[in-house]
């Protein structure tokens, strides 16, 4: 379908072209020279001791569990207000996810509270994400962490460049891990990070990512090993070289691509604020957000369907972040959990509105006449 507003649009240009370009000529396309500039700038970029290169989000939380030693007959504390690979890796690793509710309608992120009720003795790890690039409640959850000797993950998926109390999301906890997917603020098409400042984390993400191998293609084409010895039962979550220069360019554009997501979200708030029908989540978020998601929350008695039809007959892509993990068949059955009110109740009513760099101020013009509208013809009873 051609959109009048789209729901996301990457801001691709010939910097990515030619970075590309060049890996191709080089010859090597494996993780290698370009890869491990991507890692050192990434990790300048966010202030984190150590940033390793991975082939997906999901591989990057797969890896950082692993690297805590989290396994068989461990649980750790999630959101179910995510995508659904943030409780998988933990299933992967044979661990428990333990889903706890939301803070509330105006915020998506784990509530403290909740995830002080939810520890039990098998509790390892805390596994926080940061919706819609906003940043946690980092200082309760941290808090909590150190009170009972738990780890803290950070899903930063949607959450490069967000800040709080002046550290960047993905540095406020133990290790944290990012997406470059295709609709993401920095994007490589596939591709993560693992970030951390501890040593020995980073030293077993290292291990793990390429086949529990001591050394790599690239350390022998180096002359610096002739040879390799597996240590570990890992796994080939590598990133390729064309990605990773994708990642260079992209790192550059990431700051001012993240300050117009911020202005056009300042719009939205000023163009939707008092509309009848809905609600507009953390307008009063006190960190700097990345602005990767611009979530409404539409009142009981309007019919969500129907009004995501009405803006799709309007030209407006919409989406919904997101269907609670614990409410899907597989999770019902394998990881059961209790009722979350706050959770349920948002991921009944959540639409998402278009927003990527690229929208002009008519765009959100257009959108927020088509929001207006919808709402009055989508209304039950």
């Amino acid at each position: 379908m051609r959109w009048k507003v789209p729901l996301a649009d990457v801001s691709m240009g010939p910097e990515e072209l030619d970075a590309a370009s060049r890996v191709l000529r080089s010859g090597w396309l494996s993780m290698g020279e370009v890869t491990s500039r991507f890692e050192r700038a990434f990790a300048a970029y966010t202030g984190s001791r150590h940033a390793l290169a991975v082939s997906n989000a999901t591989a990057a939380l797969h890896l950082a569990i692993l690297a805590l030693g989290i396994g068989r007959g461990d649980q750790v504390i999630v959101p179910a207000l995510t995508f659904v690979a943030t409780a998988n890796a933990l299933l992967y690793a044979g661990a428990e996810p333990v889903f706890a509710d939301i803070t509330g309608e105006a915020d998506f992120s784990l509530s403290p509270a909740a995830v002080e009720a939810a520890i039990t003795p098998r509790v390892r790890a805390i596994m926080v994400m940061h919706y819609g690039g906003y940043v946690c409640d980092m200082p309760a959850i941290n808090a909590i962490a150190q009170r009972h000797g738990l780890a803290v993950i950070e899903d930063a998926a949607h959450a490069p460049g967000a800040a709080l109390d002046g550290k960047k999301a993905g540095c406020l906890g133990d290790v944290g891990c990012f997406s470059f997917f295709a609709n993401k603020n920095l994007t490589t098409g596939e591709g993560g990070m693992v970030v951390t400042d501890r040593d020995d984390l980073a030293e077993r993400v290292s291990i793990l990512r390429s086949h529990g191998m001591t050394s790599l293609t690239w350390d022998r084409h180096q002359g610096h090993a002739h040879t390799y010895d597996v240590v570990a039962l890992g796994y080939n979550y590598r990133i390729d070289e064309m990605r990773s220069s994708l990642g260079l360019a992209q790192l550059e554009k990431l700051e001012e691509n993240n300050q117009r997501r911020r202005e056009i979200t300042g719009w939205y708030w000023e163009r939707l604020s008092g509309l009848p029908g809905l609600s507009l989540p953390y307008c009063r978020h006190r960190g700097i957000a990345s602005a990767h998601l611009f979530p409404i929350l539409l009142e009981a008695g309007i019919d969500r369907r129907r009004f995501m039809d009405e803006m799709k007959a309007l030209g407006i892509q919409t989406s919904i972040h997101y269907p609670p993990v614990h409410q899907f068949s597989y999770h019902r059955q394998h990881c059961p959990a209790g009722p979350l009110p706050h959770t349920e109740a948002v991921g009944a009513r959540e639409v998402t509105l278009p927003l990527y760099p690229a929208m002009s101020r008519e765009d959100v013009e257009t959108v927020a006449g088509a929001v207006a509208a919808a709402l009055s013809l989508a209304r039950t009873g």
